[in-house]
């Protein structure tokens, strides 16, 4: 791929053009925001500059609401050979383009499965998309040329090519993607108007469940509007769990045995599908989940301290497969969770003593 243009210099086409940017293509970047696209360009994304003529590749990365007009208008001026666009659903966009009687044999679906909390160009990265899974919605009309323009670029952002069918990728997203982020919001704003003494207690626990939250919710909106059928129905069966654990719940209270056995059963049974519903999601690299130790860590809040952590870690020769950091309240300092595979904790731990590191147990 020589040329592109990138239409929607948001997060997600600003990191795809700064990625094709660095490996060679000349990329043309197009807004309906001047300023963003001159943000983009400033960044290193490519040119503000309209192209000379037809590009390969015609990246559409605007709102999912906007993508059906925004591809009819580039293919209905010839602005490339073929045309993708990166929006989180897939089925709607292309009923709409058929509705408008829009060829659609240059075009293909994609969807890659990152983001950030942030938005805008200046929340881009060129290695946003780096190991990330990327869906592809070919149907037996997609022109080869496409297809094989699409892999080119995931092999250029240096994503992972997954195929699916768009309403099955519709319904998997608001499984795994979209009920989540509401989920998120609905526990956050339970804090909204919390006592301070209560938020005070906050721990790893509630920034885990409410980081997404932290999303823009306009961002959310054009995704929700757009794939509503789908996260309906899996906040339904949501909706149902949660009702009986609430029933559950309340059943604790009751001086009735047999009413609290069931009840504690019930319990029991959510927390127990959860477990094996955690279990199923992809570890590290998209491997199956392994079991890994935990090496805990007492370390000051002061700059260099988490660098020699990691290089006293690196010195006893072992790999560290992930991390966690749980800051103290009201004091200076932190517990660092080190990850690694179980036989390499006790010579880990041996270690990180030796050299004058505090461990928790």
């Amino acid at each position: 791929m020589r040329t592109a243009l990138v239409i929607g210099t948001g997060l997600m086409g600003t990191s795809a053009a700064l990625a094709l940017t660095a490996r060679g293509v000349d990329v043309y970047l197009s807004d309906h925001d001047d300023s963003a696209a001159r943000t983009a360009a400033a960044l290193g994304a490519g040119s503000a500059e309209p192209p000379a003529g037809p590009v390969e590749l015609v990246i559409v990365a605007v709102p999912p609401a906007h993508v059906a007009h925004a591809l009819a208008d580039a293919i209905g001026r010839g602005l490339g050979r073929g045309y993708l666009d990166v929006a989180s659903v897939k089925g709607g966009p292309r009923r709409e383009l058929e509705a408008l009687g829009v060829d659609l044999t240059g075009y293909l679906g994609t969807h890659p499965m990152a983001g950030r909390e942030r938005s805008g160009p200046l929340a881009a990265t060129a290695e946003l998309f780096e190991g990330r899974p990327w869906v592809l919605t070919p149907t037996p009309g997609t022109d080869t040329e496409v297809l094989n323009l699409a892999l080119e670029l995931l092999a250029l952002c240096r994503a992972v090519p997954v195929v699916m069918d768009a309403d099955a990728h519709d319904r998997a997203v608001a499984l795994v993607s979209h009920t989540p982020q509401l989920v998120s919001s609905m526990v956050a704003a339970r804090l909204e108007h919390a006592e301070e003494s209560a938020v005070r207690l906050c721990g790893q626990g509630i920034l885990d469940v409410t980081r997404i939250a932290g999303s823009e919710p306009g961002m959310w909106m054009d995704i929700l509007t757009a794939n509503p059928g789908p996260v309906a129905d899996v906040l339904a069966d949501l909706a149902t769990d949660l009702a009986e654990t609430v029933a559950a719940l309340r059943a604790l209270q009751s001086a009735d045995d047999d009413k609290r056995r069931d009840s504690e059963a019930g319990i029991e049974d959510v927390l127990r599908r959860g477990y094996a519903g955690r279990a199923k999601v992809p570890g590290k690299h998209g491997t199956a989940p392994k079991p890994y130790e935990i090496v805990a860590v007492l370390i000051g809040d002061q700059p260099g301290e988490l660098a020699r952590l990691f290089a006293d870690a690196g010195e006893a020769g072992v790999n560290i497969e992930d991390v966690r950091i749980e800051h103290s309240t009201g004091q200076q300092a932190g517990l660092v969770q080190l990850m690694v595979e179980p036989r390499s904790a006790p010579t880990l731990a041996v270690a990180l003593r030796g050299r004058g590191w505090a461990l928790r147990q």
